[in-house]
């Protein structure tokens, strides 16, 4: 037996965490909280709770109040009054207590760490090895930011009042990420934490006031999704940030469309995790495991397509099979855990129906032989093969510890089904060849690709999807501009309303004995004009009612044709950025 293979037999002991600290903590709020409005605790408008539960164990840990419309509302009238103060502040003042945050997130990472393990459910080795350093780092990173704003962006001003929904999977960071920005370019906040996994925001909301953050300027409100319909709709709110389900995503963007909110969107993904035959295989089996069962897979950039060369799928399968048996599932404040428990019964079921359905469809589920505990919401890793690229498991995102395989044979049927979705929020590609990684990398649709490693951020690195994925980054220099605007943008004077252009008197008229002609305009598909195959037109008139002219009026065939035009269109993709600019050149003087 080698020295690894004594590694993984030796038998390991509990090393629990110790929750002392967090239970004291709850005491002392007497496993009761508020809502976090203009510097104080309020009681619920009317007087709603509800409890938040140890998802290891199932058990209540605190009683979490319903937030309504009346408790926005306050909240976002202490965000607009605390709007001037914070503003006018000069850009030092904000670095500093953007500064003095993320020290004091620091000086409590322990108690920080415990208590999102309790509240989420995730590996207290993840909580407190990942998640709290990025949140201070994204805290220094923009009080930095704060200070250079003035050199930096010198034509912008704040948003003005933000609304923040942030999910139960990162709890604590997806808060760094969405209130460090927003409080670094000016702004006051109003932040809803996920339902399933309020406490470590409530905890941030005493760091503040330790902070001596002006009353008002982070406002945190907790409730379910009809709180957050409440946030998304108040008139008062400049700027709407989401990060969540696609679902969610839809709804938000229909409810913000007619309304002057700015929007930024970060939701789901079903991130392909490409791997080619001269790939390191044991390296790629580890960032695999990083990849997909981090956080129990409950995590947006999961890699939960496994893309395989076909000659090393056989080979390739049998060490992650191996891998996987070596994982160690159980409870999270354990040290020695390699993967925690799931959020929520709700979620729970959803892994398991939504694994049941590909099994039906045709995959083949292979799961190690582990022990879950008696009590709380576990579930195995999960590995599905021979799953086909229109199988529910292929397409939907899971959000739970569940790998479904695929296999290609060339590069270009790699970069086919790894965009043969919907979502584009991440990838990772491992080859040994950096020519054919580029290659493939810049042909995925993704907002964030990875070569030969997964799960790396920066709070100087934006990060954001694309296609369903959302839209808007998140982090570095990229990601303040979400919380913006040109200062030429509130101050321009309101355009005057539309008046109709009189007909000039020297305009020749046509005469009432000459017969119209026909100003048919054809379709433009493929480089040349194409009448459309419908065969119909529709009128097109001025705003006086004058006919100027009919337009073809297309059918889905002749969209079927201009998009399989666009998609034959190599030559102007494979043309020099030279060629490119020369066109677009001649078109603009033109």
């Amino acid at each position: 037996m080698s020295i690894a293979e004594k590694f993984v037999a030796m038998e390991y002991g509990p090393a629990p965490e110790d929750p002392k600290e967090a239970a004291a903590w709850l005491d002392r709020h007497n496993r009761q909280f508020g809502h976090f409005i203009d510097g104080a605790w309020k009681v619920p408008a009317h007087g709603e709770y509800f409890d938040t539960l140890d998802p290891s164990t199932g058990e209540k840990l605190a009683r979490i109040a319903q937030g309504s419309a009346a408790d926005v509302d306050l909240a976002v009238k202490a965000a607009h009054a605390a709007s001037v103060k914070w503003r006018s502040l000069s850009p030092h003042m904000r670095a500093r207590y953007l500064y003095a945050l993320a020290r004091l997130v620091q000086k409590h990472s322990r108690l920080l760490a415990v208590l999102e393990t309790m509240d989420n459910g995730k590996p207290i080795r993840e909580s407190r090895d990942i998640d709290i350093p990025l949140v201070a780092r994204h805290f220094y990173y923009h009080a930095g930011w704060a200070q250079l704003l003035p050199q930096e962006f010198p034509d912008y001003e704040p948003c003005g009042v933000v609304g923040q929904i942030i999910p139960w999977n990162f709890p604590l960071l997806m808060l760094a990420w969405k209130i460090a920005p927003a409080l670094a370019t000016g702004n006051t906040v109003v932040l809803k934490p996920a339902e399933f996994t309020p406490l470590t925001a409530l905890l941030f909301a005493e760091l503040c006031q330790e902070a001596g953050l002006p009353a008002g300027a982070v406002n945190i409100v907790t409730g379910d999704g009809s709180t957050g319909e409440a946030l998304v709709k108040h008139p008062g709110v400049d700027k709407i940030a989401f990060t969540g389900s696609t679902e969610v995503g839809r709804a938000i963007r229909a409810a913000t469309a007619a309304s002057h909110k700015r929007l930024s969107l970060e939701l789901g993904g079903k991130s392909p995790f490409i791997i080619f035959e001269d790939a390191d295989l044991d390296s790629a089996v580890e960032g695999l495991v990083d990849g997909i069962w981090f956080n129990q897979g409950q995590v947006c950039c999961a890699g939960s397509r496994l893309l395989m060369q076909e000659s090393i799928a056989e080979s390739l399968l049998s060490k992650i099979r191996d891998r996987m048996n070596t994982l160690r599932i159980g409870p999270p404040l354990d040290k020695a855990i390699d993967i925690g428990a799931i959020v929520a019964r709700v979620q729970l079921d959803r892994i398991e129906r939504m694994v049941a359905q590909g099994v039906a469809e045709g995959a083949t589920c292979w799961q190690p032989q582990l022990t879950l505990p008696s009590r709380g919401f576990y579930y195995p890793p999960t590995l599905l093969s021979n799953v086909h690229p229109t199988s529910i498991v292929a397409q939907q995102e899971i959000f739970g510890p569940v790998l479904a395989t695929m296999s290609f044979r060339t590069p270009r049927e790699a970069v086919e089904l790894a965009n043969n979705t919907v979502y584009g929020l991440a990838s990772c590609v491992w080859s040994e060849n950096i020519n054919v990684a580029l290659h493939v990398a810049a042909q995925l649709k993704a907002g964030v690709v990875w070569v030969n490693c997964t799960n790396l951020f920066d709070a100087a690195c934006g990060f954001g999807g694309y296609r369903e994925s959302g839209y808007g980054r998140e982090g570095g220099r990229e990601g303040l501009l979400e919380y913006m605007e040109p200062a030429w943008f509130k101050q321009a004077p309101k355009l005057p309303a539309r008046k109709a252009s009189p007909v000039q008197e020297n305009q020749e008229q046509p005469s009432a004995t000459l017969p119209a002609i026909d100003r048919t305009i054809k379709l433009y598909i493929g480089g040349k004009q194409a009448r459309p195959d419908s065969g119909y037109s529709m009128e097109v008139r001025s705003s006086e009612g004058r006919l100027l002219g009919e337009a073809a009026l297309a059918n889905r065939k002749d969209i079927r044709n201009a998009v399989e035009a666009a998609r034959k269109a190599e030559r102007w993709a494979k043309a020099t950025a030279h060629n490119r600019a020369q066109v677009l050149y001649y078109m603009a003087e033109n």
